[in-house]
């Protein structure tokens, strides 16, 4: 049984293989290595005519697959075994006299890698004889051949990466699913390649660890309504860790918090009730209001019966005229209404306005 195995086994986030290059093999290493194979290819010709243009084409051939398995694999093991088999190749396959191109092929090889872009945002570290030399900016620069190597090419813009917690029990043991958005940018290169193995995936354990214990520090209410509280609160904590490693965080934003279905019924009812519970205060509110009015307006109609009476009238024809119906009323209404005397004072009102208009015109 191999306890090694096993205990590795145990470890979630255990790395797979991946293959580091020592330096990049782009455009402008094919095109030095394209201007140091033609002028390989003009000495050999004039030192060496009787060989023909056709070994030529075949040591040129040779070198430039090299170069493809180099961009494939851009390491200096590569480098070295490709260049001893292509001694071994030219020299005990072809010719000896080769020798002038096949010089020519080794050194451009050896110069096209070492030749380097680097883009704007990005910046590189590099070491020399495994030791921390200094980080290349943006721009165009050269690697010493065998000693020099790109650690990493590190991205300084500002990044933007997801994570979530999943089955996470709050403050009152509500288990949510809580989504969740981190703006983050490395602030040191230095830092981030040499004191964390991988800043990227250190970054989202952190912030994953730091979302889980704010979620178990709150309610769910809380949660629910103090999001960006609990983003400020995660920036915090995660920052004051990533900070020694040369990365800032810039914000947490939570996008989503799904809790369990039967919690969501509950609390829609509950939401229900609290409207029902304010539409009925609102509503008891008003009829104290207008019974406050009412009680004002029995006063008035108290010491005016005319006015009462009128009131009542005014009621009847308001509904039947907004109903556009037909009312029925019993008989005695009438005898409590008093037509007569009200339409006698509206009669003996009418008339005294007309006599006193009279007396207006005389005088004038």
């Amino acid at each position: 049984m191999n306890l090694y195995q096993k205990k590795i086994e145990r470890i979630k986030n255990l790395k797979g293989f991946t293959l580091k290059k020592d330096f990049a093999f782009g455009s402008i290493s094919f095109l030095v290595l394209a201007i140091f194979l033609g002028a390989g290819s003009v000495l050999q010709l004039a030192i060496s005519p009787f060989l023909g243009i056709e070994a030529v084409v075949a040591v040129s051939t040779a070198v430039f697959l090299c170069a493809l398995v180099i961009a494939i694999f851009p390491l200096w093991v590569t480098m070295t075994s490709l260049l001893l088999m292509l001694w071994v190749g030219v020299v005990g396959g072809l010719s000896v006299y080769l020798y002038p191109i096949t010089i020519f092929a080794t050194l451009g090889l050896l110069f096209s890698s070492s030749f380097q872009l680097v883009y704007h945002w990005d910046k590189v570290i590099i070491l020399r004889l495994g030791k921390f030399h200094k980080v290349q900016g943006p721009g165009l620069f050269l690697l010493i051949p065998l000693v020099d190597r790109i650690a990493e090419f590190l991205d300084m813009r500002i990044r933007a990466t997801d994570f979530s917690a999943e089955k996470t029990l709050t403050k009152d043991t509500v288990p949510v699913h809580v989504d969740a958005l981190c703006f983050w940018m490395i602030w040191d290169a230095k830092k981030a390649i040499l004191e964390v193995e991988d800043y990227t995936e250190a970054v989202i354990l952190s912030a994953q660890t730091a979302l889980r214990d704010s979620i178990g520090k709150h309610p769910l209410s809380s949660l629910l309504s103090k999001r960006e509280e609990l983003g400020r609160e995660i920036q915090q904590a995660l920052d004051a860790k990533t900070n020694p490693w040369g990365v800032s965080i810039l914000s947490v934003e939570i996008t989503d918090i799904i809790i369990p279905k039967e919690l969501e019924d509950s609390l829609s009812k509950q939401a229900q009730a609290e409207r029902e519970k304010e539409s009925r205060i609102i509503l008891g509110a008003a009829e104290v209001e207008i019974a406050k009015k009412f009680r004002e307006a029995s006063a008035e109609y108290a010491k005016d019966s005319i006015a009462l009476q009128l009131r009542s009238m005014n009621m009847i024809y308001e509904g039947i005229r907004q109903n556009n119906s037909m009312m029925l009323m019993p008989a005695s209404i009438l005898d409590h209404m008093d037509f007569g005397a009200v339409l006698g004072s509206a009669a003996l009102q009418k008339q005294q306005e007309t006599e006193q208009a009279d007396k207006q015109k005389e005088q004038v």
